[in-house]
């Protein structure tokens, strides 16, 4: 498949870094961009409009955190993709960037066959399968039935109640997404409903119980992702 309709912009104050991240992905096909700090970065945002946004944390000018903030502003980035790119490992870091709306973290030193790996899996998760209707999701041993309401874990029915079957089928969507627990809130329970984390921590409890503990992560302080362990 051609990625050459799909633009990514990359924002990182190291030429080297940008150099080598620009070298792979146009050799797959994107079409790349470039900044160097965060207000180059919403700038250049605005004037290409790209798929993907790749961006440092830590950058002269705007960082890469508060560059993300304010493009979640926007209505025309409120979908798009949004991956920092950092060689911090402290945990804070983290979860502010997937407070403002990040959607992936990338650590330095960059591995590039990796990085194509995960960017290439990042823009497919607007993608339909082509093997699956939109109402069933297939991953590993795992099908789930929207439209039937119904779950089979290694052709084995699992009866799952109708908040439990929402929530496992919104993380499932899109495996390696991570969902914060204000998002999940938003998608599963209605505005007038009372609802707090705990709600949700008790459903995805009882998703483990049933399913084991392989599909579902907590990404600690943030929210849950669904990826097979």
């Amino acid at each position: 498949m051609s990625n050459s309709k799909q633009k990514i912009l990359i924002v990182d104050d190291e030429p080297d870094i940008l150099e080598l991240i620009e070298y792979n992905l146009n050799k797959e096909g994107y079409q790349v961009y470039t900044a160097h700090n965060g207000q180059e970065a919403v700038a250049e945002a605005k004037k290409v409009l790209p798929d993907l946004i790749i961006l440092d944390v830590m950058m002269p000018k705007m960082d890469g955190i508060e560059a993300c903030r304010i493009m979640r502003t926007m209505p025309e980035f409120k979908t798009t993709f949004m991956v920092f790119l950092t060689a911090r490992s402290e945990e804070y870091s983290e979860i502010a960037g997937f407070n403002v709306g990040a959607d992936d973290y990338i650590a330095k030193p960059i591995k590039p066959r990796a990085l194509v790996s995960r960017i290439n899996a990042i823009l497919r998760r607007n993608q339909p399968s082509e093997d699956s209707p939109d109402n069933k999701l297939e991953i590993g041993d795992l099908v789930i039935d929207r439209e039937a309401f119904m779950v089979f874990q290694g052709g084995e029915k699992v009866v799952l109640a109708k908040k439990e079957f929402e929530l496992l089928y919104l993380l499932a969507s899109k495996p390696g997404k991570v969902y914060t627990r204000e998002s999940i809130l938003k998608n599963i329970w209605e505005d007038s409903v009372v609802v707090t984390n705990r709600t949700i921590d008790v459903h995805i409890r009882k998703i483990r119980e049933k399913l084991g503990e392989n599909y579902v992560s907590t990404v600690k302080g943030v929210g849950y992702k669904f990826e097979l362990l």
